[in-house]
């Protein structure tokens, strides 16, 4: 009975795992249509109209397209300069804005190579070693980010010398997944053994 009961929970256990995945993206799928659906609820009792309402829909999906469009052929459209101009006057808000900013440029710039840098470090003794992002650098020391598991967007910001790091070949995507993974999604073995 009680290897039974063993193996009924370690099958138990595997479905779990096996389930989690699927679970966290219909939650995502559930959230973003919560979202769009009480978007389209406020705009259509606004308007009183579906042709008013989509059309709201569609001209804001092509303002949208065209503000990434000027992003990445010109840079920064003129909308966005204006609302960054009025913000900045506005205490409180504008240093959150300012912060978010950045963490979203990080994440996404294409030309920004020290936002896509992934580094190992000793954390939080030395002999572990964790995957952080770095986030900036200045001279010989570098501002560093580290992840926890399973959630990476909680974590420690750390300010290491350049001869504690060593650089990984990852990058943004795999190191998060690594750490999304808590380990099991990580296929650079060759960087694990040569650590330290």
């Amino acid at each position: 009975m009680n290897e039974l009961t063993k193996k009924l929970m370690n099958y138990f256990l595997i479905g779990i795992f096996a389930v989690i995945p699927i679970v966290i993206i219909l939650q995502i799928i559930i959230f973003l249509k919560s979202l769009v659906s009480d978007l389209f609820s406020f705009v259509y009792d606004y308007a009183d109209s579906y042709v008013y309402t989509l059309l709201f829909f569609t001209v804001s999906f092509i303002i949208i397209v065209s503000i990434g469009y000027k992003i990445v052929e010109t840079g920064r459209p003129w909308v966005i300069t204006v609302f960054d101009h009025i913000i900045e006057r506005i205490p409180f808000l504008n240093t959150i804005y300012r912060v978010l900013k950045k963490v979203i440029n990080m994440f996404s710039s294409h030309n920004q190579q020290i936002a896509k840098e992934v580094v190992y470090v000793e954390y939080p003794k030395e002999g572990v070693w964790v995957p952080a992002y770095v986030t900036n650098r200045h001279n010989d020391k570098y501002v560093l980010f580290v992840p926890t598991s399973p959630n990476p967007t909680s974590g420690f910001t750390v300010i290491v010398d350049k001869s504690r790091v060593i650089k990984s070949q990852m990058d943004i995507e795999e190191a998060t997944s690594f750490i999304v993974s808590v380990g099991v999604d990580y296929n650079k073995v060759d960087e694990m053994n040569n650590l330290p």
